[in-house]
Formats: structure tokens, C-alpha cells, sequence
């Protein structure tokens, strides 16, 4: 019974793409939105580390390269950890393949299209749960206006569900193939093993075909996985930590500022309602001590004046 090695990992999955270009072939067939009139028939390999012109630029390396007959280029990568610069570095690679094809002295009529291809192991997208994602260069008001040039199908492994491609048959086996093989199979499924080209690629990730060095290059690879994820895992921690106590912090002191505000504005609105009433109520006084007052003088002059009447009949 054999045991089956991941091919997801970077050793496997160049053995598999990098070293067979009928199973190249047939992955990309299987994969890339291409008519039936611009399938792939044939291609050759091109090297993966892309060497700049000028050595002050930037050196990048992909997982397979190729071109076909026509001279289509293609780059397929197998990416395990997500990375925010990852969706650059795709155009990055594409527009490097591109311009690469020319010489100085060549006309740009004989620069062919380059395709990306990328497997995302990771989810890619949070928004939806879509796992195909193709980007090509459209007129925005119509879209069925296309700039030939870059294309780049980006597919989400983890949202895969075999029942959304129920019409692409081979498209489903492979994107299965590397879902669900790994070390923990000892056997394939019916459906993988009754398919040549997915068989023979399976047969590719048996232990018993690697060498002792290869299975310790296997194993690194997992341990470099693994101890990246471990820092930004670690890194995330951290910023999220931070963030929570910086926005504590901030919302503390916008709260306690608005709390001040607000208690002004209505310290000054109580004091004036607490004057107006104040005032009010020292006003009425003083009215009624007035008008007592006026009442009080109001009836003194009334006696007076009625002596005075009683004075002037007894003269």
C-alpha cells in the first residue's frame, strides 16, 4: 500500500508540473478559461528563476514557467501562506515575462499573452465565497472589450466544493488531487484512480520514489511553513494586542473629552436656567414688596385725607 506524499509542497509539485509536461499540460488545459480553439497542445519550460537585465533590479523565481507552441507564456504558482504583497508580486512576475519576450530591436506585434496561474491553499478572498477568481485587462463600461496582454486566474483550494464545476470533470479531479492527497492517504479514490493523468500524478508523490535527501527537502519545506506561519500568526497577536490597547486608549480620551464637553454645555445650561430662575423669583419679590408698599401709602394718604375732610366740616 503506498503512502502518499503531499503535492502541495514545493518538492512535489515541481515534480509533478516541472518534470511532465503532458500532466503540465492537462492542468492547465483543465484549469485556465481557454476556448477549445486555444487550448494547449505542446509547451516547453522556461527557466523558473527570472533573471533581471539590470542586477540593481529585482530578482524573482516562480514554481513552473512555460510557453506553448504559439508562444503563450505561462506561470503557475503553489502558494501555502498568504501574503498582502502577493497579488504585486503575481504582476510583478507576469509583467517581467512579458517584457522579456522582445528584443531591443524586435516589434511589439510579436509579443504573445502571459497567464498566471496561482493555487491559493489560503482563503484569498473574505468577501465571498467564490473560489475562482480570473482578472484580465477590460474596458470597465464593457467588459466584453479586452486588452490582450496578462491574465491571472487566482484559485481558493479551501472554498473549492466539487458539486460548483459539476461540468468540468478534469478541472474537479485536479483541483481534488491536490485538495485531498497527502500523507494521511494510503489510497487513492475511485474517482482520481479510474482517471490516467491524475494517477500518474499520484503515482509521482509516493514515498518509495524519493530519496532519503529528497524526504529531508520535503520536510523542510513543512518547517519553513510552518515557522512563518508561527511569526505572523505571532505578528497578528501582537498588532491586535497593540491596536485594542491604542484604541482603548483613543476611545477612553475621545469619551472623556466629549464627557467634559458635554458636561459644560450642560453646566452652563443649568446655571442659566438656575440664574433665570433665580432672577424670576427676585423679581416677583421686589414686585410684591412694591406693591405692599404701594398699598401701605395708598391707605395712609386715604386716612389723611379723611381727617382732613373730617377737619375741614368742623370749621
Amino acid at each position: 500500500m503506498a503512502r502518499y506524499l503531499d503535492p502541495k509542497n514545493d518538492l512535489t509539485f515541481k515534480r509533478i508540473f516541472g518534470e511532465h509536461p503532458d500532466l503540465l499540460i492537462d492542468f492547465l488545459n483543465a484549469l485556465m478559461p481557454l476556448s477549445p480553439d486555444r487550448q494547449i497542445k505542446e509547451v516547453a519550460y522556461l527557466p523558473a528563476e527570472q533573471v533581471p537585465d539590470n542586477p540593481a533590479k529585482k530578482n524573482s523565481i516562480v514554481d513552473v514557467k512555460c510557453k506553448d507552441k504559439t508562444g503563450r507564456v505561462f506561470i503557475i504558482e503553489m502558494q501555502m501562506l498568504w501574503t498582502s504583497d502577493f497579488t504585486q508580486r503575481l504582476v510583478f512576475n507576469a509583467g517581467k515575462a512579458y517584457i522579456r519576450q522582445l528584443d531591443k530591436n524586435e516589434s511589439y506585434h510579436l509579443l504573445q499573452p502571459v497567464y498566471t496561474l496561482a493555487i491559493l491553499n489560503v482563503n484569498y478572498d473574505s468577501r465571498t465565497s467564490e473560489f475562482f477568481h480570473h482578472y484580465s485587462i477590460v474596458n470597465r463600461e464593457n467588459t466584453e472589450e479586452v486588452i490582450e496582454g496578462l491574465e491571472f486566474v487566482l484559485i481558493e483550494l479551501l472554498k473549492f466544493k466539487p458539486e460548483k464545476w459539476s461540468d468540468r470533470k478534469m478541472a474537479v479531479l485536479w483541483l481534488r488531487f491536490l485538495k485531498e492527497v497527502g500523507e494521511k492517504m494510503f489510497k487513492l479514490p475511485e474517482e482520481l484512480a479510474g482517471n490516467e493523468q491524475i494517477s500518474r500524478a499520484a503515482e509521482l508523490c509516493e514515498e518509495a520514489g524519493f530519496t532519503a535527501e529528497e524526504l529531508a527537502t520535503y520536510e523542510a519545506y513543512w518547517d519553513m511553513i510552518r515557522v512563518e506561519k508561527t511569526i505572523r500568526e505571532g505578528s497578528l497577536a501582537e498588532g491586535r494586542t497593540e491596536g485594542e490597547a491604542v484604541g482603548l486608549a483613543k476611545g477612553r480620551a475621545e469619551g472623556l473629552a466629549k464627557g467634559l464637553a458635554k458636561g459644560r454645555a450642560e453646566g452652563r445650561a443649568e446655571g442659566r436656567a438656575e440664574g433665570l430662575a433665580e432672577g424670576l423669583a427676585e423679581g416677583l419679590a421686589e414686585g410684591e414688596a412694591e406693591r405692599t408698599k404701594l398699598k401701605t401709602d395708598m391707605e395712609t394718604m386715604a386716612a389723611r385725607i379723611a381727617e382732613l375732610e373730617r377737619s375741614t366740616e368742623k370749621i
